[in-house]
C-alpha cells in the first residue's frame, strides 16, 4: 500500500500518514486476536470506571489514599483510551492508516499518560510512608489543596516533558519506504527509526525523559518504602508491624504491574534489535494494556474499604 507525499521537497520528506501492525505473523487470525484484545478493554475500561464512581460515591472513601488511587484510575483510562481505537480498528476492519499528525498527538498522549502513572505511584508512596512513619499528622499534610496541588503538579510535569517530543519528530526528514510502524499505535522510538536523519537529538531527549521520570520515580519509591520499612521495624508489636504493611501491599503490586513492562520495553527497544518482532509487539501490549486491566483487580482484592464500596454500590444498583 502506497502512501502519498505531504512534502514534495526532494531534500525532505514527511509522510502523510504511517501504516499500523496489528500481531505480526497472526495477521489471518486478527479477528480471533481480537476477543482478547476487547475483553482487556472491557475489564480495564470497567474496573476503573467502578474504581471512581465508588469513590465518589462513598464519602468513607474521600481520604487521601483514594484520591491518589482515583488518579491512578484516571490515568489507565488515559492510558486504554489512547490505543483502543487504533488497535481495534487494525483487528477487526484491517484499517492501518494513521495520519502523521495523528500518530505524533497519539504518540504525545500516550507517553505523557505514562509519565502520569509514574508519578501517581510515587505521589501513592509519600502517601503510604506519611501514613505509617507519622500517623497523626497524615490528615494535616496531605489536605485536599496538598493533593490538588501535586495533581497538578503530575500534570504539568508530563506536560514539560513530553511537550518537546512531537517537535523534534517533525523535524525529521523521513525515509520514504518506511512508512510501516511495528505496533497498532505510536510509539516515540518506534517512529524517530523511520527517519533518514540523524536522530542523536531524539535519542538522547527520549533517554533524559526515562531518567528524569521512571528512572528517577522508581529509585524515589524504593527509598520510601525502605523508609518505611525501617519504621515499621521499630514498631513493637509484630501484629501492628504486619498490620502497617498490609496497607502497602496494593501499591506495591501496582508499582510491579507498571514498571516490570517499563523495564521490558526499554530492553527490547535499546538491545533487541535481532528478537522477532511479534516479541516487540507483545511486550508493547503489555505494557499498555496489562496495567490498567489489573491495577482496578488488585485494589479490589486487596483493599477491604474499595470492595465493600464496590459491593454496596452493586447491590443498590440491583434494588434500584
Amino acid at each position: 500500500m502506497s502512501l502519498p507525499k505531504s512534502h514534495d521537497n526532494s531534500s525532505f520528506f514527511q509522510p502523510s500518514a504511517f501504516l499500523l501492525i496489528g500481531i505480526p505473523g497472526m495477521e489471518a487470525v486478527h479477528g480471533w486476536v481480537s476477543i482478547p484484545f476487547c475483553s482487556m478493554y472491557t475489564l480495564a475500561l470497567t474496573g476503573n470506571c467502578l474504581i471512581l464512581l465508588a469513590v465518589k460515591r462513598t464519602p468513607s472513601l474521600h481520604q487521601p489514599m483514594y484520591y491518589f488511587l482515583s488518579m491512578l484510575s484516571l490515568t489507565d483510562l488515559g492510558l486504554t483510551l489512547c490505543t483502543l481505537p487504533t488497535t481495534l480498528a487494525v483487528l477487526w476492519f484491517d484499517y492501518r492508516r494513521i495520519a502523521f499528525d495523528a500518530c505524533l498527538t497519539q504518540m504525545f498522549f500516550l507517553h505523557s499518560f505514562s509519565v502520569v502513572e509514574s508519578s501517581v505511584l510515587l505521589a501513592m508512596s509519600f502517601d503510604r510512608f506519611v501514613a505509617i512513619s507519622n500517623p497523626l499528622r497524615y490528615a494535616s499534610v496531605l489536605t485536599n489543596s496538598a493533593i490538588g496541588r501535586i495533581g497538578m503538579a503530575i500534570v504539568t510535569r508530563a506536560t514539560v516533558s513530553l511537550f518537546p517530543v512531537p517537535f523534534l519528530l517533525k523535524r525529521l526528514n523521513f525515509c520514504p519506504g518506511k512508512v510501516y510502524l511495528s505496533h497498532s499505535f505510536c510509539f516515540h522510538a518506534d517512529m524517530m527509526k523511520r527517519a533518514c536523519a540523524d536522530i542523536t537529538v531524539n535519542i538522547l531527549y527520549g533517554l533524559y525523559v526515562v531518567l528524569s521520570t521512571a528512572v528517577v520515580d522508581s529509585l524515589l519509591i524504593a527509598l520510601s518504602y525502605g523508609l518505611i520499612l525501617h519504621t515499621v521495624m521499630g514498631l513493637a508489636s509484630r501484629r501492628e508491624r504486619v498490620r502497617a504493611l498490609n496497607t502497602c501491599v496494593s501499591h506495591i503490586l501496582a508499582v510491579l504491574v507498571f514498571y516490570i513492562p517499563v523495564i521490558g520495553v526499554s530492553i527490547i527497544h535499546r538491545f533487541g534489535r535481532h528478537a522477532p518482532p511479534i516479541v516487540h509487539a507483545l511486550v508493547a501490549y503489555v505494557y499498555l494494556v496489562v496495567p490498567p486491566v489489573l491495577n482496578p483487580i488488585i485494589y479490589s482484592v486487596k483493599s477491604k474499604h474499595i470492595r465493600e464500596a464496590l459491593i454496596k454500590m452493586l447491590k443498590k444498583k440491583d434494588q434500584g
